[in-house]
């Protein structure tokens, strides 16, 4: 038997293609446990890395073992207690157990389940790997241009503060030597041949002189072939192309009425988290805005958002108003992708709910790329869930979704953010 180890290190002495590869080969067992990890997860730690636990059963190695062909000999350790078919007795339990607690086990060995952790990136990698932004396909870059000057090579013309020393001189050398090289070679073979006339006796005076001559009028030829001409300047040159803006906005809506409860609180909380988590995997530049309401709506900070204790009635339409004055004033949607997030129990005054279904269809539908609700509860869906159900079959923006316990949130948020077949 032969086992083959990678012992290849990577940056900071870790093997990143190995860990690569298994987390791809148990991506089942880790995706499920991600997914437990949202459910269980407090508010504050719900985007931190995780320890996997994989039972040791689904973690065997191939392993390259020797062919039954060819002849060999082997040397096997033998025994002077047992023969082939002996049944050995089990080993009698008690006298000296040890002091743990809980039932023993009367068969079999096990070992611990293989614990690994994963960092933060590859744990929101692992959550939000089969989800995607709606309403993307033609609308993925913002309507507003930006330009970003950028270098683009290098150019004969321009202004001295561009000049590159380094192109003009390159240029300027390769410029003197095509200029001079024959003139160069020339210079050698008259100096060489002045050099041998000059050696031999006899008189040869006038071909010693012509030869000086020669040799002068080719230095002057060289020392005339300028250092730098403007031929060899070479310019910086730069340009401009258009930047496509990544930026977006989401307004996340949270109902604080009385009849919210701190655990449908905390659903809501937690759904707003993965929902933030998300779009920051999208978009450089998010801002969000937060807004609480019960019979009045405010905007408020993100502490205030998720940890005031305020409350009181219930009046969506408040909510829905300040969202659209604070995106008008704000907010254009020719330069904001913009986002919203509604949560709510479903209790609404019932002549309130026809007025969020126009504010909806008039003012904030149009302008979204994507609007999402979802109602927490138990009891029966009232008139507010009937308003926006009705929205769904008239636009293709919104989406509507129902939350009963902690172990909805993230399989309703894989429902809201789905990938869409080709």
């Amino acid at each position: 038997m032969a086992n083959f180890i990678d012992r290849r290190l990577n940056a900071k002495g870790k093997s990143t293609v190995n860990r690569q590869r298994f987390i791809e080969r148990y991506k089942k067992q880790i995706k499920k446990a991600v997914s437990d990890a949202v459910t269980r997860r407090s508010v504050t730690d719900i985007d931190k890395g995780e320890k996997i636990s994989i039972p040791t059963r689904d973690i065997s190695e191939p392993l390259f073992r020797q062919g039954q062909g060819g002849k060999r000999n082997r040397v096997h350790p033998g025994n002077d207690q047992f023969n082939r078919g002996d049944q050995i007795q089990r080993p009698r339990g008690g006298g000296q157990g040890g002091a743990g607690q809980g039932d023993a086990s009367d068969s079999g060995e096990g070992n611990d389940d293989f614990v690994f952790n994963i960092s933060k990136d590859e744990y929101l990698e692992l959550l939000f790997e089969d989800v995607e932004l709606p309403n993307l396909q033609n609308n993925r870059l913002n309507k507003l241009v930006e330009y970003q000057t950028y270098r683009a090579g290098f150019t004969n013309d321009g202004v001295p503060a561009n000049i590159n020393i380094v192109r003009s001189l390159r240029s300027s050398l390769a410029r003197r030597i095509a200029m001079s090289a024959s003139k160069k070679r020339a210079l050698r073979e008259l100096e060489a041949e002045l050099e041998q006339l000059q050696d031999m006796p006899g008189s040869q005076a006038e071909k010693i002189l012509a030869l000086k001559e020669q040799i002068e009028q080719l230095k002057k030829q060289i020392a005339n072939v300028p250092f730098i001409d403007t031929f060899d300047l070479r310019y910086n040159n730069y340009a401009k192309r258009e930047k496509p803006s990544s930026q977006a906005v989401m307004f996340c809506l949270m109902d604080v009425s009385g009849s919210m409860d701190q655990a449908t609180k905390d659903i809501a909380k937690r759904f707003y988290i993965l929902l933030y988590l998300f779009l920051t995997r999208s978009y450089k530049n998010l801002e969000v805005v937060y807004i609480r309401h019960h019979t009045q709506a405010k905007e408020v900070d993100e502490h205030e958002f998720f940890y005031s204790q305020e409350t009181g009635g219930t009046i969506v339409s408040s909510a829905l108003k300040l969202m659209n004055e604070i995106q008008q004033a704000r907010y254009p949607e020719n330069e904001w992708n913009i986002y919203a997030a509604q949560a709510s129990d479903g209790d609404n005054w019932s002549d309130d709910s026809p007025h969020c279904h126009d504010l909806l269809a008039k003012h904030i539908l149009p302008k979204v790329r994507y609007f999402s609700y979802i109602e927490i509860t138990h009891r029966a869906h009232q008139t507010l869930w009937d308003q926006y159900q009705d929205l769904q079959q008239q636009f293709d923006n919104i989406a509507v979704q129902h939350i009963r316990e902690v172990e909805d949130i993230y399989p309703v948020f894989r429902e809201l953010f789905k990938k869409q077949a080709v």
